[in-house]
Order: C-alpha cells, then structure tokens, then sequence
C-alpha cells in the first residue's frame, strides 16, 4: 500500500507556554521514532499547505474563523480557554493542521496514495463548529470528511476516534447527519465530560472506564463498531488518531499500548479493503507521553503501509 507523510514545520511554531503536554516535541518524537524503526525512507513526505478560508468554512463560519485571526497576538500568548493558546505563530500552524487534513483527503480519493497520515498539531477533535477548546482550533478531520463530502460526492464515510478524550466537536458537527458515521471510545467521567449520553443514531460511543486496557478495545470493536460498519458501507474512513490511552500516558488514565493501536489499525483497514477501495485518512490528536507517541505512531503507520 502507498502511504504519505503530511506535516509542516509551522506546526512545530505554535507554542501554548512553557511545560505545556501539548508541546511542539509531541511532533519531534514522531520524526525520531520513524528513523529509529527504519521506516522513515519507506514513507513519502509532503508539506501541508495552507487551508484557505473558503475550505475552513466547510465546517467554521466566517465570524468564528475571523474571530481566532484576530485573537492570534503579536507576542506572547493569547487564551482561547484555560487549556488553549494561542502566540504570534498559531494561526499559520492551525491552517497547515487543518490543510493536511484536506490534502490527504484529495491525494487519497485521486488515487495518488491509498492512506495519508496528517503528523500535525494544533489538533482538532475538541473544536466545535465556532468554539475552540482542549487544545484544538479548527477541526481538521471534520474538515477532512466535509470536503470529501462536498467536493468529492462521498455519500458514506466513517470516522474512528480512539483518543483517551471524547471528540465532542467532531460529533457537535455530524451529529444527525446519516452520512457520517462516528466511531469513539474514550474514557469516561473524564475531559471533556461528553459522550456517555449521546442520542444521534449516527454516534457510536463506547465509554471505558479508568483503567481499561486493549481488551476493551477489541471488545468495542468486534461487538459495536463492526456491525455498524458493515451496515454502513463507508467509501471512505478517516481517523481521529490519539494516543493518550497509551499506558505510559499518565495523564489517561486507560492502558493500551502499540500492539492496541496496530490491532484497531488494522482491523480498521479490513474494512476499508472490503467498502472503501482502502482509503483511509488519518489525523494526529492527542498523545503527550513523548516515546510512547512516538512509537505508537510508527505502529499505526506499519500496518496502514504494509511495512
């Protein structure tokens, strides 16, 4: 299988205050582990371009979008929340995060690559459709999935959000929608306390409690997302992929390692093989234990590129 490599160095620019877990390291640690595993030369690389704000409206509306324009300082920081920053360089990384996203989602459906990984950050499962939270600006596999909705005439697709924290602005977006279909385990009580109570049919979450492990997992998937699935037919699955319920994660509080993340990776190709011609776009979320992120990714980008 073909695979690319997205990432920009703007994403390494924004900076959210010293000692921050969402650090610009978290994409460091990524690069290093990809030398380290002996994967990196097999793996195309490519620069994100910058998403224009015709394609951020896909999902944000103009005011919104102008409004973090306008927030992003000239120096120093400025909060978006308690949790969210933004200095003089953030605006440039949160459109490359959110251009990845949309570049993936084009080399893929045009047939240049079979599976994309977007190594970026801000990340974007948290952001509601005007509203910034838990790290996250624009929602870029939000983005990802409208465009390929829009501008590609997909009918199905299917996201899955393995993050140790609910994706509550991606499901804020598609819930209801019939076209979407939403996968999600997370931890719950936890940030962003969301999720165990959703209603739309087209949101499948299964909340874990602190300390599940990979069994979990595989139980989530085999019993409640799989069904669901098959019965959707997705021409196209997208990954919201974090991977803060490592269990090195001390923030998490769940203990899955790689193996858990090569497993639903590769159950998750299984079924874009048999409904989706094996396309699949991946975007990075959380993860903030900097050598388990590292190589969990790496785990993730063996089994989406058959290395």
């Amino acid at each position: 299988m073909s695979i690319v490599f997205i990432s920009h160095a703007d994403c390494l620019k924004h900076q959210m205050g010293a000692h921050h877990p969402e650090c610009p390291e978290r994409l460091s640690a990524i690069d290093d582990q990809l030398i380290a595993s002996g994967i990196a030369p097999l793996i195309q690389r490519l620069d994100a371009p910058r998403a224009s704000i015709e394609q951020l409206e896909l999902v944000h509306p103009l005011d919104y979008i102008e409004q973090i324009q306008e927030a992003t300082p000239g120096h120093g920081l400025a909060y978006l929340d308690p949790d969210t920053a933004l200095c003089p360089d953030s605006w440039n990384a949160a459109l490359r995060a959110a251009g990845a996203a949309i570049m993936a989602t084009d080399l893929v459906l045009g047939g240049q690559a079979e599976a994309a990984f977007c190594s970026v950050r801000p990340p974007g499962h948290h952001a509601e459709h005007d509203r910034a939270m838990g790290f996250c600006v624009f929602n870029n596999i939000a983005l990802a999935v409208r465009h390929a909705m829009t501008q590609h005439a997909l009918e199905r697709v299917a996201i899955v959000d393995f993050d140790v924290h609910h994706g509550n602005g991606t499901e804020e977006i598609f819930a209801g929608d019939e076209r979407v279909l939403m996968l999600s385990t997370f931890r719950h009580p936890y940030y962003p306390h969301s999720g165990a109570d959703s209603h739309a049919p087209n949101m499948v979450n299964v909340p874990l409690p602190r300390g599940a492990d990979g069994a979990a997992l595989r139980q989530a998937f085999e019993q409640v997302w799989l069904p669901r699935l098959e019965a959707h037919r997705p021409q196209m699955l997208f990954i919201s992929a974090g991977f803060d319920a490592h269990v090195e994660d001390d923030m998490g509080g769940l203990r899955f390692t790689e193996a858990d993340y090569a497993w639903i990776t590769s159950r998750i190709k299984e079924v874009a093989q048999r409904h989706a011609a094996g396309r699949i776009v991946s975007v990075l979320e959380g993860g903030y234990a900097l050598s388990a992120l590292g190589r969990s990714v790496v785990a993730h980008l063996k089994v989406l590129g058959g290395f």
